[in-house]
């Protein structure tokens, strides 16, 4: 993790929009991200956990770019629910890289409890009250013990029951998460690419594309040549398209890439969709 005070291309910040807010009350927190154009950045989203504050809305801005610098900014709604005098909050953002992610944390800010009454005054003021009131029973163990006993329970039988269709849920959902950040990685590297093919970017797209269907499939891709790779596939065009990156690594000859890495993009697209098939047969057979 990297503060924003160590990142040199990337600066964040984040505030409170007020400095104190009453329990429960909406209050807006202001998360802001400066970076270069070339740089993919996300923001976090409502599946972010805020504790001890609740999520209520996220509000964002058209990004603007100017002389190769892009800012981005977001406003989260949030309520406070904690008895505690003073809540800190720091967000992360998300920049996305060749073949993983760096994180990018804001500052804490500091939001303080708002309480209803300013004062207590010097005298209190009793109400005379002479009706007897009842004697709280003591707690029953036993019953609780009984009751947490079933629970504990039903939950072990619920999970026995729906384990594979969890795993199967979480497995669905990575995967889901891993297609999306493919995919911006893909459409920023080709689109350099179309725009000045050289050995670097040409290295940066074939190793990004090899990596992502190694960890679809688990075979050994970025160790394969693109003849062996197109022999695994049966298909031929998936060697014209490598051939037609690899004369950039190899050769330095420069050349439309367009339809190589649309037909790429479209391979990487179609065995993501059989690995959700499959992750979905695997359930249903069990």
């Amino acid at each position: 993790m990297i503060n924003s005070s160590l990142a040199q291309q990337v600066e964040i910040s984040g505030y409170f929009t007020q400095d104190s807010a009453r329990l429960g009350e909406r209050v807006g927190f202001v998360l802001k991200a400066k970076y270069p154009e070339t740089s993919q950045l996300l923001f976090p989203d409502s599946t972010f956990d805020f504790s001890p504050l609740v999520f209520l809305e996220k509000k964002t801005f058209i990004s603007n770019t100017v002389d190769g610098i892009t800012q981005d900014s977001a406003i989260y709604y949030l309520s406070n629910f904690s008895l505690e005098p003073s809540v800190f909050l720091a967000l992360p953002v998300y920049e996305l890289n060749r073949y993983d992610s760096l994180t990018y944390f804001t500052n804490e800010a500091e939001l303080k409890l708002k309480l209803m009454l300013d004062s207590i005054p010097e005298e209190l003021v009793f109400q005379e009250n002479n009706v007897y009131q009842p004697l709280k029973k003591s707690f029953n163990w036993l019953l609780f013990g009984l009751i947490s006993a079933a629970v504990i329970l039903v939950l072990g039988v619920l999970f026995t029951l729906f384990k594979d269709r969890i795993k199967a849920i979480f497995k669905k959902n990575r995967e889901k998460i891993r297609w999306i950040q493919f995919e911006l990685k893909w459409k920023r590297l080709s689109t350099l690419l179309a725009q000045n093919p050289n050995q670097e970017l040409a290295d940066e797209v074939i190793g990004l594309w090899k990596g992502y269907l190694e960890s679809l499939t688990a075979q050994p891709y970025q160790e394969w040549t693109s003849s062996e790779i197109s022999d695994a596939l049966q298909d031929k065009e998936v060697f014209k398209a490598l051939r037609s990156i690899d004369m950039i690594i190899y050769a330095g000859k420069e050349g439309k890439t367009e339809e190589a890495t649309a037909y790429l993009f479209e391979i990487a697209k179609t065995t993501y969709k059989e690995k959700l098939n499959q992750i979905r047969n695997e359930r249903a057979s069990r």
